[in-house]
């Protein structure tokens, strides 16, 4: 298990959004999060990542904890994250929104910096070829001088990806990645995020209403229900669940 998340509980002075929520993720697994709005799924995500202590429990990565973590020490042990809403920066370059999911690598002094020095330029150098490295598995290549906010929303959301993949995560968190896509687009992603995992050797842990889209990708889910969780497990046996279906998924039906 990469990935143990113990009895956690989180509580907004007298609202509890989970509560005495555990479970576990496997190296090289894709595992859903799912539920309905106000579930918990997000608050769950901003406790992995550091942007939230947890009220009760714990949380180990690698058999290390990392409740309580700053989220930029968080990044540094290997987990990453996107967003619900894509966070790039307007005015810069598809690149150089990638390069930035590099920055705590940098083997470069601020002095070095400033004053351009060789062992800059040759780490710059580095970061770049990995950067377009990146882009070109998630099929952007061609768009990397282009600004980030000129490429469609599929296009958008696959450069967020990049920047998050550019930080060398060993846990990849993705918030609702399928949001606002096509049935194609749908697809084609769920068939990147398998390469994705593949050949970055990665697990990835993510938040999604599509249940079309989990299951046609998830190894495992949980399903969490005004922060309790109602169940664990294969999405096979999920959607057959009478507890999944009464809180959650109505009348959706296996494809």
């Amino acid at each position: 298990m990469i990935l143990e998340v113990s009895n956690i509980t989180k509580k907004f002075g007298g609202v509890t959004a989970i509560k005495d929520t555990s479970f576990t993720v496997k190296s090289k697994e894709i595992f859903g999060l799912i539920g309905p709005n106000g579930a918990g799924k997000t608050t769950m995500f901003n406790i992995i990542t550091g942007n939230y202590e947890p009220t009760e429990g714990s949380i180990k990565f690698f058999g290390q904890r990392i409740d309580g973590v700053k989220p930029h020490k968080i990044v540094h042990q290997g987990i990453a994250r996107t967003f619900q809403n894509i966070r790039l920066f307007k005015s810069m370059s598809v690149l150089d929104n990638v390069l930035i999911g590099f920055d705590y690598q940098a083997n470069y002094t601020y002095l070095e910096s400033i004053f351009r020095l060789p062992r800059f330029f040759k780490e710059e150098r580095k970061f770049k070829n990995r950067a377009l490295e990146i882009l070109d598995v998630l099929g952007i290549k061609e768009y990397a001088d282009d600004l980030a906010t000129a490429l469609s929303y599929g296009q958008q959301r696959k450069v967020e990806i990049a920047r998050a993949l550019a930080a060398n995560p060993k846990l990849l968190l993705l918030d609702e990645p399928a949001a606002g896509m096509n049935p194609l687009e749908t697809k084609e992603l769920a068939e990147l995020f398998f390469k994705i995992r593949d050949e970055f050797d990665i697990t990835i842990l993510l938040i999604e209403h599509d249940m079309k889209f989990v299951n046609h990708l998830c190894d495992k889910v949980m399903v969490l229900d005004y922060g309790k969780t109602i169940f664990i497990g294969d999405i096979k046996d999920a959607i057959q669940d009478e507890e999944v279906i009464k809180a959650y998924l109505g009348d959706f039906k296996h494809a």
